[in-house]
């Protein structure tokens, strides 16, 4: 059993994760999870065991000073909580669970298991883990982001897609696998980054799924400097684009595939939600979700999944022992489907549906190239192209020297 010191009781949690390496594009989504922990000041209560799960070759530890002291970090998974006041409008508050670290090397089921834990012994109602992939999508149009789960009534309740995905994945899919064995409702949320411009970091995808997040759990999220760095990454990409005339038309292709894709989706529900968003960040005391200055304190029962009759939290399912096996290379049900390939000079509609990050040449790891024509596509990277026809075997090696 998990012991927790000093964690209170919590208010209606979810579980909020994202992992550094191949399902992590751009850096879009551990940025989103750091952006939470920052913003509402994150109390880290638990980190996972290193030597456990990694391979210090692969992701290897770093060194610092510190007041003159070498000290070293060793990369692993931490576990946050941070606070949310007025989750519902009425004054009652919710607490998220943060979870930020590198895509495991080894025991992925055991990683799995261990999380989930956390998840029974903190009462979690929810899993939201997110991802992020490269994509046919052009940067000067809006980041698409699609939610996805395994689970029919909540992606019905939601309007998520249920995914039907099969083939390799990363560790994204097989906790989102891990958590419908257990009885734990989860959903990823995936964000798509242009391919030709896959250099981390990527704030305005990073933003796009904050939005995404706040709309599914009902609750404002403060943006801080997150909206200034997004309008900066486009106009860096702009500024790239238009030094290259075949950049730019490549970019100018991609759009209007894009925009032909999208027209029948400027709907007027697609509009009430933007409004929503816009009445949220105007008035936080007129809509739910306002954030307190961080830490934990005392507070009202309220939030999404609560038992209404009770005002009561569900209580948490049992753990599995057995979740998917990482070894299978599969994860149906996990991850969104692809729809689309570029051709640098066809302009083919673009691929706005991501794929499992860890499982198709579209959603290759952040350095790496992430389409099948990605040899004839222009790219303003400033790192070089890597093998596009096959992703890399593990998680991304952060590493750019030793340490001395």
């Amino acid at each position: 059993m998990i012991e927790l010191e000093g964690v209170p009781e919590l208010i209606d949690p979810v579980m909020v994760a994202a992992f550094e390496g191949w399902n992590d594009a751009g850096d879009a989504a551990s940025a989103a999870v750091a952006h939470l922990d920052r913003e509402w000041k994150g109390q880290v209560f638990a980190a996972l065991d290193a030597e456990d799960y990694y391979d210090f070759q692969v992701n290897r530890p770093t060194v610092f000073l510190d007041g003159g002291v070498r000290k070293i970090t060793w990369p692993t998974t931490r576990l946050s909580v941070v606070r949310v006041g007025d989750a519902d409008g009425k004054g009652n508050p919710r607490d998220l669970v943060l979870v930020r670290g590198v895509e495991p090397s080894m025991r992925w089921r055991s990683f799995c298991n261990e999380l989930l834990g956390f998840a029974h012994e903190l009462g979690v109602e929810m899993v939201v883990v997110l991802g992020a992939l490269l994509g046919d999508t052009p940067h000067t149009r809006p980041v698409p982001v699609s939610g996805v789960t395994s689970d029919a009534d909540l992606a019905g309740r939601l309007d998520l897609e249920e995914s039907r995905y099969e083939g390799p994945t990363g560790i994204v899919g097989i906790l989102q696998e891990a958590c419908t064995h257990a009885g734990v409702p989860a959903v990823s949320l995936w964000a798509a980054v242009p391919h030709y411009v896959s250099q981390p970091p990527n704030p305005k995808a990073s933003l796009a799924l904050i939005n995404r997040l706040e709309d599914l759990l009902g609750v404002r999220i403060p943006l801080g400097e997150l909206s200034e760095d997004a309008r900066a990454w486009q106009l860096g990409v702009d500024q790239l684009a238009a030094e290259d005339s075949e950049v730019a038309e490549y970019v100018q292709s991609l759009e209007e595939a894009r925009d032909t894709a999208e027209l029948p989706e400027a709907s007027g529900e697609a509009i009430a939600r933007e409004f929503e968003r816009y009445l949220r960040r105007r008035d936080p005391q007129a809509g739910p979700g306002v954030a307190t200055e961080g830490g934990l304190a005392d507070g009202r029962d309220g939030g999404y999944l609560r038992d209404p009759a009770g005002g009561r939290t569900r209580p948490a399912r049992p753990v599995s022992k057995e979740p998917r096996d990482a070894g299978s290379g599969t994860a149906d049900g996990t991850e969104p489907a692809e729809t689309g390939t570029a051709d640098a000079g066809g302009g083919s509609a673009p691929s706005t549906t991501p794929t499992d990050a860890a499982g198709s040449p579209s959603a290759a790891a952040p350095d790496s190239s992430p389409a099948p024509d990605a040899a004839d596509t222009p790219d303003v990277s400033d790192g070089p192209a890597a093998d596009a026809e096959k992703p890399a075997d593990g998680p991304a090696d952060k590493d750019t020297g030793t340490g001395r």
